[in-house]
């Protein structure tokens, strides 16, 4: 090949100007553009295969390349002891662990072992030789790749025999590859974030960074240097102290860890399902999780660890800890606040402050709170309520004016007006509950509070008893009781005394039949 030959070439030209030039190693290094150690690399190797300048200059170059490399190997008491590049690559995904600390640990137990540059030189030509998932130096703790398989699995309905195919999440962590999977039915919003709570759980902990694909629900706005995570999703990192890192579209490779976990997981869990029926996702969740945990604890095809091994020995000590809470999966929307300075929020409404009626507001919604937002700052949350058409209403949200005229509620208006006593308050209850709307009675009420005032507690308590005794429930009744003074007065029930009269006809009248013919006279 045309860089071997130019490889070769320069050999020679290392060799020519050594021996044939005497120059220094340092002339010849800076004259053919190389490092001093290589051209003495070389020298070496020439001096171990008994060459001599005459006789490299009469060699080909394949000759001059299989006498310098192929066939000449150190004595047996000048071999070097080579690390276990299996043990150090697993060292060199740990936090914080560099080569340079691999490669003095290494002197430390072989002191005749490798230069650093020669350590490092052989330890890149051992890990291109691994699997493609090896090559990418992920750190301990650092990633948790995310996304859906492409493979669905039915779930049927044992009451209507519906059959509904079942989204299957998966995720993986980048340094041991130990992966979580569970099935939901939908890969909306709402499963989404729940699929990566449920993740963290499984794993104990957080990752520095979660790499999600470009799917609707985690990212609002796709762009290959700048994408727009969506606000629920930033949330979810915010409460647990990570970072969302979206792939970029159409790149793969980015996240070239969980499509390998996707195909695993096709095809050590899905393809053993496939024969299954289920019933619910909880029964196949369960299934899943069996042989899920035979996938992690299956050994690598080339490697003896497997992926549990792995992970307690590596990414387990880096991840971060989960918080004391659970994320609560919260959803947003914008909203215009009404005249009534109050926001609909599925189909129920809830106050803000009055000041801010016509603004556009910010609304984070959770199965349990309410929360409105404006320019970045909470301005009001509420407990959330279920109840449609409604309104939720804070007193400090209203003016001044409706929170006085909303403090006057029919419960307030009877305590107050049966200060004066008990008949005063039953009084004041049945004029509220005789009108068709409340607030009609209030101004009765008040007035008869204010009869108290002219005429003193105890007449107007008599004046009431009188009134319900004549069942005249009104102001004007109780009023006129106490102007003429008649409130202590007994009702007196007239006897119950025949009348007799020509005009009037007992009974027997209408028992006698009259002639045929005659009318009965009235």
């Amino acid at each position: 090949m045309p860089s071997e030959r130019l490889s070769m070439r320069k050999i020679r030209e290392v060799l020519r100007l050594s021996w044939c030039a005497q120059l220094s190693s340092a002339v010849v290094a800076q004259s053919c553009g190389m490092g001093r150690t290589t051209v003495r690399e070389y020298l070496q190797r020439a001096e171990r295969a008994g060459l001599c300048w005459s006789m490299a200059q009469e060699m080909s170059d394949t000759a001059l390349e299989e006498r310098l490399f192929s066939c000449v190997t150190l004595p047996k008491d000048q071999v070097r002891p080579l690390p276990d590049w299996a043990e150090v690559h697993k060292q060199y995904q740990r936090k914080g662990v560099t080569l340079l600390l691999l490669w003095e640990e290494y002197k430390e137990h072989f002191p005749e072992g490798y230069a650093y540059s020669r350590f490092c030189d052989l330890y890149r030509a051992w890990a291109g030789k691994q699997p493609v998932w090896m090559r990418q130096n992920h750190k301990a703790g650092e990633r948790m790749f995310v996304d859906y398989a492409g493979m669905t699995v039915p779930v049927k309905d044992r009451k209507t025999g519906e059959t509904r195919d079942a989204q299957i999440f998966v995720a993986a962590l980048g340094a041991s590859s130990y992966t979580f999977v569970e099935a939901t039915f939908t890969q909306t919003l709402r499963d989404w974030l729940n699929s990566h709570c449920r993740a963290f759980s499984f794993f104990g902990g957080v990752t520095e960074m979660v790499v999600p694909d470009n799917l609707r629900s985690a990212v609002s706005r796709s762009c290959r240097y700048d994408p727009e995570t969506n606000p629920a999703y930033t949330e979810l990192a915010r409460h647990y102290n990570t970072a969302i890192f979206p792939a970029r579209v159409r790149k793969p490779k980015d996240k070239a860890k969980v499509e390998s976990a996707v195909q695993g997981v096709e095809r050590r869990i899905l393809a053993k399902l496939r024969d299954r029926t289920f019933f619910s996702l909880a029964e196949l969740n369960k299934a899943i999780g069996v042989l899920l945990e035979e996938y992690n604890g299956r050994p690598f095809q080339k490697r003896p660890e497997s992926r549990r091994m792995l992970f307690e020995q590596v990414d387990k000590p880096a991840l971060k800890p989960l918080p004391q809470n659970r994320y609560e999966y919260a959803w947003y929307h914008d909203a215009k606040v009404n005249l009534d300075y109050h926001i609909e929020a599925d189909d129920h409404y809830y106050s803000v402050p009055y000041r801010l009626c016509g603004a556009r507001v910010q609304v984070r919604q959770t199965d349990t709170m309410v929360e409105i937002y404006h320019k970045g700052q909470r301005i009001a949350s509420h407990f959330r309520c279920h109840r449609k058409y409604q309104h939720t209403t804070q007193k400090e949200h209203m003016p001044r004016g409706h929170q006085e005229h909303a403090q006057w509620t029919p419960e307030r208006i009877i305590s107050w007006v049966g200060k004066s006593g008990p008949a005063v308050a039953e009084v004041a209850r049945r004029i509220i509950d005789s009108r068709p709307c409340p607030e009609h009675g209030f101004r009765a009420c008040m007035g008869i509070k204010r009869l108290g005032d002219d005429y003193g507690k105890e007449s107007l308590e008599a004046a009431c008893k009188r009134a319900l005794e004549l069942k005249s429930l009104s102001y004007g009744s109780v009023e006129g009781i106490l102007k003429k003074g008649v409130a202590k007065q007994e009702t007196k029930t007239p006897d119950s005394v025949p009348i007799h009269h020509e005009n009037l006809r007992g009974s027997e009248y209408y028992q006698t039949n009259p002639i045929e013919g005659e009318t009965p006279q009235c």
